[in-house]
């Protein structure tokens, strides 16, 4: 209650000031912050659905929109229901580990009884699972697996090897979670007898070592298993735990591509288990249908890439018949295509000059698949149903801007996000055809203070680049913009594989920030070029081998190409980017050092050889194979070039790019005699937040562009 009364005070603060601009305080206070609805889940009913809020787990009717009470009352980070919704899995407390994976304290409560139990006697455990059959969870702790038995409480290991940096039972290690996205790599069997994991061996991965400084006398020190590009990999193999007996069996892939095994997927069908599993440079992947009765392995198909699959997205949906859904690039765009039961394929379900971005489910009645496409353009994506059999396709959500939806079980309603990059995140509970039922949410009050403050639009244009390609981008000019001056015009961008900038949505991120800039005088721009995504496999996969080079290329030509328009001084140049944007701006100060007059890189990847092997060798391949694709490339090696004002920032927890990649700049940026600004953030890592950590950084940044720009 303190904390919400003191928000509640900082926010009437700010509005009895005279509102002219946007400030740094404002946008750290949370003044600007808009409202959303969290943890939304339908129930099997097809009739309610839950969100959490402040006293609870609301239950909602669809068909009323009205609240119906609390599903359980108090306090939770998080919930799961059992498959048949007699038992809730409440997340209690957390503590962060990686990217993906957290420890939790759980309680399980059963619906029906009343009562509640916790999980592994209330101590932390990692990636919790019902079995389907609702009767026990799975858990992970100390890198084994274990099973809660809900009913006499008795816990069961499965696992005995698992050691820290060495044996992982059921959970990714550090570089499969950072890069295919999960923790979790085990799944119950449909019928509940048995349980397919995935075992990590990491003890030949090279270490990485972070100094925590912290405020004691001597610093400690972070020790994880860290691959690098071209280096030694966790060993994977499969196993089958059987509950009858606890026998344990391991799962022969000899005869399969095993080097990598990212997914293990639960079917439709009892005593069955699909695993996805990748050879090391990924451009080919098996769909292996596993018993867990006998081991036998049977493969479905083989999907292969000239260039690479993205192993860390990959579509697999199993319909009641146990045929299935995949998404495949193979014909130029993502696309979903439809398998029967044993991998043969019955049709590419859809089609066209745009891209599935995500799949939310199938009605068995009317025979439709719900996706969300980018086919309203590539800077939009909106919802759509489409016939499986027949392919009649309905756009059921906005026809711009960025749609996303939460679906009823039984397909009659949902509940649309969307956004556009003028109007902030709205919350519409619709039925089945995209009729607007009631309106649940909006952050009209976000946007009135905004404009208040001279908020404006950001215009969307296309720029060409030197191989004829029509690059998507956006400007946002200051309020009073005058056409016969001259602005100084500051880049971002991020541009790595796949990625998107350039969308018609809502930025509570640095668009607030960019808006402030703005006001101060600057044209902010941002521009999607080569590798990014959503415009076709062609345009994504072009950079393959020589990650940086077509991206920088396309950078410096749409600064020049914006240099040029008669409202922009073409020598007050800047560019901003984090992560694999810092890596582009590092480029831009050395390789355009003749276009960009200001640069600022955030923990930026200066030498692709210095980064994990999965992201990595999927885009470049190792090192040994392709040395000239990983040096020249690399802004280290024309350190010399460098001309303009230049900060470097970075984290020294850095867990994902390594503080060493700064580190190596800095030397060769030292050995040409170059000067620049760096910043170094002690004990943070590739977010660099925490406390006053994030107002301090940008206003560090503003300053350094209202000096150098």
């Amino acid at each position: 209650m303190k904390r919400l009364l003191l928000t509640l005070t900082i926010a009437a603060t700010f509005q009895s000031l005279s509102a002219q601009e946007i400030t740094l305080d404002k946008i750290y206070s949370g003044y600007y912050r808009g409202k959303g609805i969290a943890g939304i889940t339908s129930m099997k009913n097809g009739e309610n659905y839950l969100v959490i809020e402040q006293g609870g787990i609301a239950k909602y009717s669809y068909k009323t929109s009205q609240k119906e009470g609390n599903l359980v009352d108090g306090q939770f980070q998080s919930y799961e229901f059992s498959d048949d919704e007699s038992k809730i899995l409440l997340l209690k407390d957390s503590q962060p580990i990686y990217r993906h994976s957290f420890l939790g304290k759980y309680d399980v409560k059963d619906l029906k009884s009343g009562k509640t139990v916790s999980l592994n006697e209330g101590k932390f455990v990692q990636e919790p699972r019902f079995s389907p059959d609702a009767t026990k969870i799975s858990f992970i702790v100390d890198n084994n697996l274990f099973y809660q038995d809900l009913n006499s409480g008795k816990i069961t290991q499965i696992t005995e090897h698992g050691v820290k940096n060495k044996i992982l039972n059921g959970l990714a290690d550090w570089v499969y979670e950072e890069e295919f996205g999960h923790a979790r790599l085990y799944e119950w069997t449909k019928n509940s007898d048995a349980i397919l994991f995935v075992k990590l061996d990491e003890t030949e991965v090279p270490e990485i070592y972070i100094p925590i400084y912290g405020k004691t006398l001597y610093p400690s020190e972070m020790r994880y298993k860290y691959p690098k590009a071209g280096e030694k990999n966790s060993v994977a193999s499969a196993h089958i735990y059987q509950l009858s007996d606890g026998k344990k069996t391991s799962v022969n892939l000899d005869s399969f591509k095993h080097y990598y095994i990212p997914n293990v997927i639960q079917t439709a069908k009892a005593d069955e288990i699909v695993l996805i599993t990748s050879d090391r440079i990924q451009n080919a992947s098996d769909v292996l249908k596993v018993n867990t009765k006998t081991g036998a392995v049977q493969k479905l198909f083989t999907e292969t890439d000239d260039k690479w699959i993205d192993t860390d997205s990959p579509t697999l949906e199993f319909l009641d018949d146990n045929s299935f859904l995949w998404g495949s690039e193979r014909d130029g765009n993502r696309h979903l295509y439809w398998y029967d039961k044993d991998g043969k394929l019955k049709k590419q379900v859809t089609k066209g000059n745009w891209e599935v971005t995500d799949y939310y489910g199938f009605n068995p009645k009317s025979k439709e698949i719900y996706v969300q496409t980018t086919e309203k353009g590539s800077i939009n994506k909106v919802v759509s149903k489409i016939n499986i059999e027949n392919g009649k396709s309905q756009v059921i959500s906005n026809g711009d801007g960025n749609n996303s939806a939460n679906f009823s079980k039984n397909y009659n309603y949902f509940i649309e996000t969307s956004s556009t990059a003028a109007k902030p995140y709205t919350y519409v509970l619709k039925d089945g055809n995209g009729k607007v039922v009631k309106e649940l949410q909006n952050n009209d009050a976000q946007l009135q203070k905004l404009r208040a403050d001279s908020f404006t639009e950001k215009e969307f244009i296309t720029i060409p680049n030197e191989a004829g390609d029509q690059m998507n981008a956006w400007i946002i000019k200051p309020k009073n913009f005058d056409k016969n001056k001259k602005y100084p015009l500051f880049m971002f961008q991020y541009s790595g594989p796949g990625s998107q900038q350039v969308a018609n949505s809502w930025d509570n991120g640095n668009g607030i920030w960019f808006e402030m800039l703005a006001q101060k005088g600057y044209i902010v721009a941002c521009v999607d070029g080569r590798g990014t995504g959503y415009k076709g496999a062609k345009f994504k996969k072009v950079t393959y081998m020589n990650l940086g080079k077509y991206e920088i290329e396309d950078q410096i030509a749409a600064a020049k190409w914006l240099g040029n328009q008669s409202y922009i001084d073409k020598t007050r140049i800047g560019m901003f980017g984090w992560s694999f944007g810092g890596y582009m701006t590092s480029l831009a100060m050395t390789k355009g050092a003749d276009v960009f007059k200001m640069g600022i890189a955030v923990a930026p990847v200066t030498n692709w050889r210095y980064y994990d092997s999965v992201y990595t060798e999927r885009f470049m391949r190792t090192p040994q194979e392709n040395a000239d694709g990983y040096d020249k490339n690399s802004p280290t090696e024309y350190a010399n070039l460098l001309k303009g004002k230049f900060l470097l920032i970075h984290g020294t927890a850095d867990d994902n790019v390594d503080f060493q990649n700064s580190m190596e700049f800095s030397e060769a940026l030292i050995q040409n005699k170059k000067q620049f600004d760096f910043m170094a953030y002690p004990d943070k890592n590739h977010g660099i937040y925490g406390g006053q950590t994030r107002p301090q950084l940008f206003q560090k940044m503003t300053d350094f562009i209202l000096e150098n720009l």
